[in-house]
C-alpha cells in the first residue's frame, strides 16, 4: 500500500512528465515556519498551516501531514523554499521544520530549490530591505494578488504572500513567467541553485 504523498513503488516521478508544452509546468512555493507555513499551490491558490505553541514539537507532524498530502494531489515539477534565515535567532526552530519537508520532497521525488530572503524580496521589490507590506503591494501590483488575513495589523506574516512570489520565482527561472517583470530583478534569479534537470532545459528564461 503507498503512504500518501510518497510516490508507489515502480510509478513515476513528478518530473518524469516534465512537459514538453511549458504551460504545464507545475511549480508550488513553501515559506516554512512552525507557527505559520504558508504554501502557494501550482493553481495559484495560497493557504496557511497554522499550529498551537501548546502543542510542541508535535506541531511538526501537522506540517508534515498537511505538506503530504498537498504532494500527492498536485505532484508539482518543482518546489520553491524560502532558505533559512542567516544568523536569525529562530533559525534552530524553523529547521527542524526545513528538515521535514525536504524529506517529504525527496520521498515524492520533487525537486527543489532554497531562495534566501534578500533574494526574494530583491526579484519582487528591486529592495533586499523590503519589509511584508511592500512584498504584498508588489504582489498586487505584479498581478493583482491578495492576500486576506496574511498581514495583522502591524503588517507582520505575510506567510502566503512569500510562497507566492517563491512560486513566481520559480517560474520566471525556469522561462515561463506567471507576469511581465523588470529583467533587473529577474536577474536576481541567477544566483539561485536551480536543481540540474531544470538547468539542462532553461538557462533563465532561454531554451538550452
Amino acid at each position: 500500500m503507498t503512504t500518501l504523498g510518497l510516490i508507489e513503488p515502480g510509478a513515476l516521478s513528478p518530473t518524469a512528465d516534465l512537459i514538453t508544452s511549458p504551460d504545464g509546468l507545475r511549480i508550488t512555493g513553501l515559506d516554512l515556519s512552525l507557527t505559520s507555513t504558508g504554501v502557494a499551490l501550482p493553481n495559484g491558490t495560497t493557504y496557511r498551516i497554522k499550529t498551537r505553541a501548546k502543542d510542541g514539537d508535535r506541531r511538526l507532524l501537522v506540517i508534515r501531514d498537511s505538506i503530504r498530502a498537498a504532494l500527492a494531489e498536485h505532484r508539482p515539477h518543482l518546489a520553491v523554499v524560502e532558505d533559512l534565515p542567516r544568523h536569525a535567532k529562530g533559525a534552530g526552530i524553523v529547521a527542524k521544520v526545513h528538515g521535514i519537508v525536504v524529506c517529504e520532497l525527496l520521498d515524492a521525488g520533487v525537486p527543489y530549490a532554497y531562495v534566501v530572503p534578500a533574494t526574494l524580496k530583491k526579484y519582487a521589490t528591486d529592495n533586499g530591505n523590503a519589509d511584508k507590506r511592500r512584498m504584498a503591494d508588489a504582489a498586487y501590483l505584479a498581478a493583482g494578488a491578495e492576500f486576506p488575513g496574511d498581514l495583522n495589523a502591524r503588517g507582520e506574516g505575510g506567510d502566503q504572500c512569500d510562497a507566492w512570489w517563491l512560486r513566481a520565482a520559480g517560474h520566471d527561472a525556469v522561462g515561463v513567467p506567471l507576469f511581465s517583470m523588470p529583467q533587473a530583478q529577474r536577474d536576481r534569479l541567477h544566483k539561485v541553485d536551480w536543481p540540474d534537470c531544470y538547468r539542462q532545459r532553461f538557462v533563465m528564461g532561454a531554451a538550452l
